[in-house]
């Protein structure tokens, strides 16, 4: 998710032929016509993606799968467990279980991206011989997001002196400026997912899940339905996203505003951050992660800083200001230190969420931004085809591999 206010730089599915029996669609129903995301999938680029990871078959499992249910509880049960065992594949992927698939870097985010938009698109379209529902296919497309994102399948050992870390990602983004993009904190998060991680105290488990980079999901609560639950089961939290160029920050400060930039369904938002009881919702929340102990600490090739930067409206003005040291006393919110799009608002109400949960002194959290996630030189052109290169593969390795860094050391230093 990257920082919107700073410029980034250089920065369906066709189904198999000889299904058995495919479900019917609704063809000319305007309510089963696919989503801005899903009508991507038609490029090139997600096209190669889904061939070369071996991803390409999931979609046209998932109609075989769908046109064997006879009920609207059958198809439900169809829905999660395919949306689970996309997820499970792609975190074994990352991992290296299992087959590759294809030669495209098993680090890669994007297949899973691409899958579950094919998968979305199935659902929409669907109309099975039982009838159907809008209520209840909007039930199944919220089952697959879910399942298909490791949202519902956060689980930590009961042992003793294990400590319990949960990660955030998100969805690859602005794929109208290049569709062939990934995001370094979707990979991130399947990479970790139920990994251990050795710290000066003993193990720590990570469980992660992944979020859309759409407006309305989180309005609709979908950070605050995965988190409640877990936070105060963890002993650590980090949501994560794509920051800036070259450098990762540690964002102090979170605030109460969406800033406009449009979503993956190019949609925009301009408001405060729409949260329950408003009457109580501040305009600036904090990190409680311990900054100081990551930043001096040598995690990886890539500076890390403590960015304490906000924009405000001051008590009793009308015009936004930037404000290099953080907010000022009674100011109205502008941006975060991670800026006004959506990093800024999981980063918001995750702490949020932590502070209305009462785990604010016990419960270190916050938001940390990754560096941007280039193509090598000479493969900056997204007419040019290459969905990939080996320096885009080492970046989002070293990426990778110092966010599990960040997080030994805030693991170190946590109680």
């Amino acid at each position: 998710m990257t920082y919107i206010r700073v410029q980034l730089g250089a920065l369906g599915l066709a189904l198999l032929t000889g299904l058995a029996a495919p479900p019917a669609h609704a063809a000319e129903d305007p309510a089963a016509a696919p989503t801005v995301e899903e009508r991507r999938l038609d490029n090139a680029a997600p096209q190669e993606i889904l061939a070369r990871s071996g991803f390409a078959t999931v979609a046209p499992e998932f109609v075989r799968a769908l046109g064997k249910a006879r009920s609207y509880a059958q198809a439900e049960q169809v829905v999660e467990r395919q949306g689970a065992r996309l997820w499970q594949r792609a975190v074994d992927r990352a991992q290296g279980r299992g087959p590759a698939g294809g030669d495209l870097s098993r680090d890669d985010d994007r297949p899973l991206y691409w899958a579950r938009l094919a998968m979305t698109r199935e659902v929409r379209q669907w109309e099975p011989r039982f009838g159907l529902t809008e209520a209840q296919r909007t039930r199944l497309l919220g089952s697959l997001e879910r399942t298909s994102r490791g949202q519902d399948t956060i689980r930590y050992p009961h042992a003793k002196g294990i400590k319990r870390i949960l990660v955030t990602g998100f969805d690859p983004f602005t794929l109208d400026r290049d569709i062939r993009i990934s995001n370094p904190s979707g990979a991130t998060a399947l990479a970790l997912d139920g990994t251990v991680i050795e710290t000066a105290d003993g193990p720590a488990r990570v469980e992660t899940a992944v979020f859309p980079v759409r407006w309305q999901d989180f309005a609709d609560g979908t950070v605050e339905r995965t988190l409640r639950r877990q936070l105060p089961r963890v002993d650590l939290f980090t949501t994560v996203s794509q920051g800036r160029v070259g450098r990762f920050d540690v964002e102090r400060t979170n605030g109460a505003w969406r800033g406009g930039f449009g979503d993956n369904e190019n949609l925009s938002r301009t408001e405060t951050i729409p949260v329950t009881d408003p009457a109580s919702q501040p305009q600036w929340t904090s990190t409680t992660l311990p900054y100081k102990d990551i930043v001096a600490a040598s995690t990886g090739r890539f500076p890390v800083y403590d960015n304490t930067s906000v924009t405000e409206i001051p008590a009793g003005g009308t015009t936004p200001v930037v404000r290099p040291e953080g907010p000022t006393a009674g100011s109205t919110a502008r941006a975060g230190g991670g800026g006004d799009y959506l990093s800024n608002e999981i980063a918001y109400r995750a702490t949020l969420l932590r502070d209305r949960l009462g785990l604010t002194a016990s419960l270190p959290g916050g938001h940390v931004h990754t560096p941007v996630l280039q193509f090598g030189t000479g493969n900056t052109d997204p007419a040019s085809g290459t969905v990939t290169d080996p320096q885009f593969i080492q970046n989002r390795l070293d990426i990778i591999a110092q966010v599990r860094s960040i997080l030994r050391v805030a693991a170190d230093v946590t109680d």
